[in-house]
């Protein structure tokens, strides 16, 4: 875990943004957490530049991520910020609730629990 121990944000905004140029940030869980809290938090983030990698020439979400099932709940939060016309998220969303649902008795708990609660009802939804 990395802990930034500075009382300045410009700081720890610089020890970011170093981070994510090593390239760390290509997974779909860590996109979509970025995502998710940056608009969660009133940042206008672009969704092209953060889930366009993980979309085929169709424009559908690569069958793929599937297997990632912490990518595919984070991503199914993170689609619940999308604003007017974001089609990539409206997409997002119908992709991250079809398939846990299909691949639901072929987890583990706890995460087959934390997916079952997070269809039921988002985070954002649950937080005050």
């Amino acid at each position: 875990m990395l802990v930034i121990s500075t009382d300045k944000p410009f700081k720890k905004l610089d020890i970011i943004g170093a981070i994510q140029r090593l390239g760390i940030d290509d997974d779909l869980y860590t996109a979509a957490v970025r995502f998710r809290l940056l608009r969660e938090h009133g940042f206008n983030v672009c969704y092209v530049e953060t889930f366009n990698k993980f979309v085929d020439e169709k424009g559908k979400f690569k069958e793929s991520l599937i297997i990632d099932m912490k990518g595919m709940q984070e991503l199914y939060e993170a689609a619940h910020f999308q604003l007017h016309g974001e089609t990539i998220l409206e997409e997002a969303l119908a992709f991250t609730m079809f398939h846990p649902k299909s691949t639901e008795t072929t987890m583990d708990y706890p995460l087959s629990t934390q997916v079952a609660n997070a269809l039921k009802q988002p985070l954002h939804k649950s937080l005050p």
